[in-house]
């Protein structure tokens, strides 16, 4: 096992919060951050911006010059190995003349998964691994569970009030939440992948499920999915509006109407004649969805948790009540005794405005 310095966590953290700075535009690639450092002093770093443009080490590399010669490269993702959209950054690295590189964790891309490595030091680069990786894997959880399991991480964001009612029981909900917390859901629905909801949501609703954020936020905007099994939305809504690309989702004995042209997928349905969400999830990871934030209704949310597909709860509570007859948060999840209940893992709490915003995931 490595021991390493403080330096070495000093600029790995350096180099994890420049990955960050891609979250709005890299996917489906991952966020990836690098720093070169020479005698102890930074002298070049870089992130990956988006798909096809250069990659975080070929960055810090042409801001390094000569003095990356030697240097030891931060990188929070094994370089790769292969020729995609450009060349291998691993090849990049070695030319450059970089004796050390330091990486958060191993890259699981099947073209990659330790080929990088292997390549730095056949040609006598010094490699270490593992350091940070968990803040490396928290920052990538989209990307690593597109390509380890198979479908991406999946979110759920509701706003509800002190009594966890998301609505009146004639499904008003505008705006059980304040300002604030509205601008908060934009920054995360920059950073999905996709923006999924029911077909409930848009008769009852009708929501755009864009992303508005100040004019100088560069941001790729997200898909939006509509799960409607029996294409019965497929005539109206904001969200055949074009300001971002929408997918309909529908059984595959659904009928679609002569002349509609609008992207859509055809899915089985499940035992209980849904839509089989394992499969909705598998055929968006395989068009590169890395993550997907759901903003639908309690039917809809209820089943993703129930099929055990939630990842992340991302719940806004404003400080009011909407008694008893507000509609729930869940609907269906069957739990008739304490011994059935949900457990949670609280990851961050904090005030967003009047209102209180909470990150949860299911107790592993």
């Amino acid at each position: 096992m490595t021991d390493f310095t403080a330096d070495d966590h000093r600029f790995m953290a350096r180099a994890l919060y420049l990955a960050e700075r891609g979250a709005w535009t890299t996917r489906p690639n991952p966020m990836v951050g690098c720093v070169l450092v020479a005698a102890g002093e930074p002298v070049g770093e870089g992130f990956h911006v988006h798909k096809g443009g250069p990659h975080a080490e070929v960055v810090a590399l042409q801001a390094a010059g000569e003095r990356a010669r030697g240097a030891t490269a931060y990188v929070t993702l094994e370089p790769c190995a292969h020729t995609g959209s450009t060349g291998p950054c691993a090849d990049a690295l070695i030319a450059a003349g970089v004796s050390r590189v330091v990486a958060a964790m191993r890259d699981p891309f099947p073209q990659v998964d330790g080929a990088g490595f292997d390549r730095l030091r056949a040609a006598g680069v010094e490699v270490a691994s593992g350091l940070m990786e968990p803040q490396a894997r928290a920052l990538n959880r989209g990307f690593l569970s597109r390509i380890e399991r198979g479908r991406p991480w999946l979110r759920v964001k509701l706003g509800c009030s002190l009594d966890g009612r998301t609505a009146m029981a004639n499904g008003d909900s505008k705006w059980i939440t304040g300002a604030a917390s509205r601008r908060d859901v934009m920054r995360w629905r920059a950073r999905a992948g996709a923006l999924l909801t029911g077909s409930g949501t848009v008769l009852a609703d009708d929501p755009r499920l864009t992303v508005r954020l100040e004019p100088e936020a560069p941001f790729a905007p997200p898909l939006r999915v509509v799960l409607d099994a029996g294409l019965a939305t497929i005539a109206r809504g904001n969200v055949r509006d074009g300001a971002a690309p929408t997918l309909y989702v529908h059984a595959r004995d659904a009928k679609p109407p002569q002349g509609f042209a609008a992207p859509r997928l055809a899915v089985a349905r499940g035992a209980d004649g849904q839509l089989d969400l394992q499969a909705v999830l598998a055929a968006l990871a395989e068009g590169g969805i890395n993550e997907v934030q759901v903003e639908a209704g309690a039917t809809l949310s209820g089943a993703f948790l129930r099929a055990g597909l939630v990842d992340e709860l991302l719940l806004y509570i404003a400080p009011v009540l909407l008694g008893e007859r507000g509609r729930p948060m869940f609907d269906g999840l069957g739990i008739e005794s304490m011994a059935q209940r949900l457990h949670l893992e609280t990851v961050d709490t904090r005030r967003i405005g009047d209102d209180f915003r909470i990150l949860l995931r299911p107790a592993v």
